[in-house]
């Protein structure tokens, strides 16, 4: 139903873009002015159609698998034994399937230089990056959209190279889709629990993810640690995501505490689908992967969760459920902007660095 605050703000803004386009004939001077008004009307209106009631976010239902998978020490194995668990997942009839954060290597700051690879300029050669091959191919070959986990990304350089946390998404063909860098790095220090700091080696990413998949609509995909911004997952949400997918690797210290929490309280905010894929936990490893892989809905009810053990979880996901979340409970328009800034406004987002 169209609210009077909503009917307003769509009045005001069209009576102003059209004045605009009419002045866009007269002198110049006149229309320098017209342009710095014009731009930002123009800007918050394209925000609109992804809060305005009766949006489908999701164009047609899809089936999500997240691999919890098992790595090792081995890269080539761990690529073959990522492929076979791909080819797994979409023969569920999954169609975005998603591996979890340092899928091709132990994760750990003593890993990421020997494991890391060059993925720029684009494509990279086989010896380059093999996980890139690897990951365009599982994707071609099963015919699904893939969120390629994260791989340790090398940016060669004369003095000092650097390095990033990065995850790769491609489409049914195997083309690349999106890469995104981890934004946020795991510094942490725990009294009596775990102390980790990424940024020792890793190079934080500058902006948002946002992937359009043309058969079912728009997904936002982060890493791990993006989770516990939530204004990430706010911005993607209003700019049209029906899903929010964080390849990660909580620990056995942080998972039992906020995993669940956190992809919860992401998907009660902003009512959409939330997706967080780790790896299976190994005790022998340096690192201790807190596991439990996870689907939750829009109206923040976990749909499936794994063990800590290795294993692929699915889960249904469709437009209407949203859209029921969204009109029993309309955020979307009680919003209180003159209150509080909108963070979407300004958001640096990309897909491809």
């Amino acid at each position: 139903m169209l609210t009077r605050s909503t009917f307003c703000h769509w009045r005001t803004s069209l009576r102003t873009l059209t004045s605009s386009i009419q002045a866009l004939s007269s002198p110049p001077r006149q229309y320098q002015q017209t342009q710095r008004h014009f731009l930002p009307v123009l800007r918050k209106m394209t925000t609109i159609p992804s809060t305005t009631p009766g949006t489908t976010l999701l164009r047609q239902p899809v089936k999500i698998a997240c691999i919890q998978l098992a790595s090792g020490a081995d890269k080539t194995q761990n690529l073959s034994h990522a492929a076979s668990k791909v080819r797994e997942a979409a023969q569920t009839g999954a169609k975005i399937v998603v591996l979890p954060e340092c899928f091709n290597s132990p994760y750990g700051c003593d890993f990421f230089p020997s494991y890391a690879e060059q993925l720029l300029p684009s494509p990279p050669t086989p010896e380059q990056s093999p996980s890139y091959h690897a990951l365009a191919a599982m994707a071609r070959d099963n015919n699904i959209y893939l969120v390629g986990g994260s791989i340790p990304e090398l940016v060669p350089s004369d003095n000092k190279p650097t390095y990033y946390n990065t995850s790769l998404t491609f489409s049914l063909k195997g083309d690349l889709l999106a890469t995104h860098r981890k934004v946020h790095l795991f510094d942490i220090d725990i009294p009596g629990g775990i102390t980790f700091k990424e940024s020792d080696v890793l190079s934080p990413g500058n902006s948002l993810t946002l992937v359009d998949l043309p058969e079912y609509g728009r997904i936002a995909v982060a890493i791990c640690y993006d989770i516990r911004f939530p204004e990430l997952a706010m911005i993607a949400a209003r700019k049209g995501c029906f899903a929010l997918i964080y390849p990660g690797a909580f620990n056995t210290t942080t998972g039992p505490l906020h995993w669940r929490l956190q992809g919860q309280a992401r998907a009660m905010d902003n009512q959409i689908y939330v997706a967080l894929c780790s790896p299976a936990r190994d005790m022998s490893a340096g690192y201790h992967a807190w596991g439990h892989s996870l689907v939750v809905d829009p109206m923040a009810q976990v749909l499936v969760e794994a063990d800590e053990n290795e294993t692929i979880v699915t889960a249904d996901l469709d437009g209407a459920s949203i859209e029921k979340a969204r009109t029993g409970i309309p955020l979307r328009t009680q919003r209180r902007f003159d209150v509080y800034p909108d963070v979407s406004q300004e958001a640096q987002t990309g897909s491809k660095p």
